[in-house]
């Protein structure tokens, strides 16, 4: 009798439920799956250590490994990183791309206009040069020799006219005046020269004097009448003389009013007509002179690869 109450103090869970010892000790074959306990299964967890159950561990529940689940945090970590990393990379080149890509986009639009600009000049020059200027030989203002060759090197600035010419002749030389003293004050760029269209009365010495009158630098051109009437129609100026002259007698002669700029190679660039004053024929002579380059420098390009690319 003693014995019994011994064992029923030092093993109460055992004593008050033999049924769970029953379940817990499972005559279940190995094949068989292990069938699942009810709540009624923690008295038997806590056989093995009272003292667990009591903080709430369960030492038959499956637990992951630590070691996966602090894989798996760095994992994580570690793609966050790369995320960031790439989305600040794809960032940055789409700010490269952009960049570069509006960089090409305004070269090539500057390339093409540049060579758009250089196709019109060679327009206007192949559709000028049969139709204004061309070869001459006449006389100068000194009695020497002068012909279109002599105006090579330098632009050249040709008006027609003659030294009887009442108002607009001397208004137009007054012009022509202002634009030397404007267009060459840093460095003679631009040859002034005064073609007569009254070569019986408009000799080498009247030239000269009349001339003088206006501007220095003016070079005046005259000749028989079959050269002044050549070097009118290469430059496409009209000029009337009254028929059946008579010595001493006075008349007016009817001609074309304009300057015809031409460029260092004896080429047509631009007219100014009465319209244009000083200044604003000035502007026009130097945007030509900015842009214009010669036949070997135009060569030269046609030759390079952006000058193939664009042609």
């Amino acid at each position: 009798m003693r014995s019994a109450v011994i064992a029923r103090t030092a093993f109460p869970s055992l004593v008050s439920s033999p049924s769970n010892i029953t379940r817990s000790f499972s005559t279940a074959k190995p094949d068989e799956p292990e069938k699942p306990q009810d709540e009624s299964d923690e008295t038997v967890r806590g056989i093995a250590d009272p003292g667990t159950a009591r903080h709430g561990y369960d030492p038959l529940k499956p637990r992951k490994p630590l070691s996966r689940i602090a894989i798996g945090r760095a994992f994580d970590a570690n793609k966050a990183e790369q995320q960031a990393t790439i989305g600040f990379l794809n960032w940055k080149a789409a700010v490269i791309f952009i960049v570069t890509g509006g960089g090409l986009i305004y070269f090539f639009r500057q390339e093409r206009e540049r060579v758009e600009t250089k196709r019109l000049e060679e327009s206007n020059r192949g559709m000028g040069k049969p139709l204004v200027g061309g070869p001459f030989e006449l006389i100068d203002q000194d009695g020497k020799p002068f012909s279109d060759k002599d105006l090579l090197g330098k632009y050249a600035l040709v008006y027609f006219g003659f030294s009887r010419c009442p108002d607009i002749c001397p208004d137009e030389l007054e012009k022509m005046a202002k634009i030397l003293d404007e267009i060459n004050k840093d460095e003679k760029l631009v040859t002034p020269v005064f073609i007569t269209c009254d070569p019986f009365r408009d000799s080498p010495e009247v030239l000269k004097e009349y001339l003088a009158e206006f501007h220095p630098d003016i070079i005046g051109l005259t000749g028989t009448y079959d050269q002044i009437k050549a070097v009118c129609k290469a430059y496409r100026v009209y000029f009337s003389l009254p028929p059946d002259l008579k010595p001493n007698q006075e008349y007016l002669v009817d001609h074309s009013i304009f300057f015809y700029f031409m460029d260092p190679e004896g080429q047509y660039l631009d007219v100014f007509g009465k319209q244009y004053n000083y200044e604003t024929a000035v502007e026009k002579m130097r945007e030509h002179m900015s842009v214009w380059k010669s036949k070997a420098e135009r060569e030269a390009e046609g030759k390079t690869f952006w000058g193939k690319l664009f042609s």
